[in-house]
This record gives structure tokens, sequence and C-alpha cells, in this order.
């Protein structure tokens, strides 16, 4: 393994923000393929692709004694250092979320210049991208990857191999073009955009999934020689756009929920009640059937704040 900072600045006080970057590779006769890199930590209350970084690397860290590392494996585990110390989902001080910084030209800032160079620096040594993510604080999430419309070609067999439980293809937004996925993707380099759990926590089931799935996709790829790849790993889903229904609280309140995220609902099956100060309990009831991929886990929820995401119809 090769360790190079490609970031470092000095601060005011205390060490400088360093980015770095781990590369696993094979000997210098053995001929390169596939260049796959792995980021993580770009909010830095998002554990989960810290701690599967750290599983990835457990595991490349063998393959290489083993000559079994046949192109480049690149890992970024945490590209949001000052973040990840204090654990909050935006740039300390800027109060910058730094994943909507990326193919910004005019303003100079210590984000703007990390969000630049990582961006160079994947440009520059991968043929293809996983970037990790968990959800916010009010939300769980069951393994997904994220795919906008008119990517899909490109990335859904790709993502197949992952072992998420969902593909989601879902509309452009503008939103989306200030991202390191959007931004990679739009310069031909095929970015998978992962997400699982909930945000400041560790789902094991959820990373160990991801770990496998990942294995299996360097694997697959060529990057990797595993041999015989034993693990099985499980098809994903793909949901269109129009396939997702979300429900809403349609009033402030406390949401106690019932159902459990992976569950398959049926049509007013009840996934929880909501309880507002002055009436009595309101049933949330699933307004189709389908799989319930993501969940309300904070209970204090503002007037039409998301309940749930249910996949209505659901392609093998």
């Amino acid at each position: 393994m090769l360790s190079k900072c490609i970031l470092s600045v000095k601060t005011p006080a205390g060490p400088p923000v360093e980015i770095i970057r781990h590369t696993f590779s094979p000997s210098q006769s053995a001929k390169q393929t596939q260049r796959v890199s792995l980021v993580a930590g770009l909010h830095g209350d998002e554990l989960e692709g810290l701690y599967i970084c750290h599983r990835l690397m457990e595991t490349l860290k063998k393959l290489e004694e083993q000559n079994a590392v046949k192109g480049e494996v690149h890992v970024y585990p945490a590209v949001n250092p000052q973040a990840l110390e204090t654990g909050t989902r935006l740039w300390p001080f800027f109060s910058t979320d730094i994943n909507r910084t990326f193919g910004e030209k005019n303003t100079r800032s210590l984000v703007t210049e990390a969000s630049r160079t990582l961006l160079e620096d994947l440009k520059s040594n991968s043929d293809m991208v996983v970037d990790f993510h968990a959800s916010n604080l009010h939300l769980m999430e069951l393994p997904q990857i994220r795919i906008i419309k008119n990517f899909e070609k490109k990335l859904v067999p790709l993502a197949k191999l992952c072992n998420v439980d969902l593909i989601w293809v879902h509309p452009h937004a503008e939103i989306f073009e200030s991202t390191l996925g959007y931004n990679l993707n739009q310069a031909k380099i095929p970015t998978l955009v992962i997400e699982s759990g909930i945000c400041l926590r560790i789902h094991k089931n959820y990373c160990e999934q991801i770990v496998l799935g990942i294995l299996n996709l360097l694997h697959q790829t060529g990057a990797i020689d595993c041999g015989e790849f034993l693990a099985e790993t499980a098809p994903a889903k793909v949901v269109q756009p129009d396939q997702v229904t979300m429900v809403q609280a349609q009033n402030a309140g406390l949401f106690v929920k019932q159902a459990e995220v992976g569950q398959i609902l049926k049509e007013g099956e009840k996934i929880g009640d909501l309880i507002g100060p002055d009436q009595m309990p309101e049933e949330i009831c699933s307004p189709c059937s389908g799989l319930l991929f993501t969940l309300r886990e904070h209970p204090l929820t503002g007037k039409g704040a998301p309940l749930a995401r249910i996949a209505t119809i659901i392609e093998p």
C-alpha cells in the first residue's frame, strides 16, 4: 500500500487539513487493468463510509500480499477531515457542504480548493469511482445506489454488482450539478453513489453487505482476482422515478414508527403513528404495496416532513 497526501493546508491552530489517498496496486512487472477509486467522508457526520473503507483496506492489504490486486484501487477514506473531527455534515467555520461545491469556478476558499483538488485527482487516477454516503439524522435508508436519469445505461449494470437492496433511478435536478458524483459522470468516469443507514451511527450489517458488494465489483471488473469468488451477492431491485411513493406528515408532531425499513408493505398497512400536541394519534398507513426503503427515525416531525419512501413496482 502506498499512501499519498493530495492536499495539505495549514490552519491558524492545530494540525493541517490533509486529504490522503491510499493506493493498492500490482507488482511493477504486472500489467495493470481497471483503476477504481473509493471515496468516503464528504459529510463529516456520515461514518459508515469510513468504516467500510477500513474494512476494505484490511482485505486489500491481504490481497496485495497475495499478488491478487490486478489493477489500481485508490481509497480516499476521509475527504472532509475537519467535518469528520467534529462529526458535522458541513465543513466547520465555513458552514459549507463540500458536496455542493464541485464544478464551481468563481469562488475561492479552503472548501472549494479541497473539492477542486479531489475532483482532479480522481479524474487523473480513476476509470470508475464509488462514493459512500449515509442518510441524515432523520431517515434510515436501506442500502441503495442512486443514479441520476440519463446515466443509468452505463451505471445500472455496475450497480447490480454491489450487493445493495435497491437501485433508484431518479430525475435530474439542478442541485445535483455541484455534487462529486454528477461531475465525475459528466467527465465520463462511471461513478456510483451508495447511501445506507443513518448518520452518526454504524449499521454493521449494512456495512458488511456493502463491503461484500464492493469486493464483488472489484473482482468482476478485474481490479482484484479472488480466484473463484464464492461469496453470494443478492440481485438489486431497480426502481424508476415514477415507481417511488413518498409519505409525508400532514401535521407537526411526534412520529412513532411501527414498521421497519426493508419490510414489504401491503396497501393500507400501518407504518406508524403521528401524535400531535392537541389531537388524537393519527395512523400513518401505506398508500400502496411495495418495499419500504426509507423510514423516519427521528420522532420530532414538522408539517410536510418525509416519513417514508416506498418502491411500488420492483424490477429484478
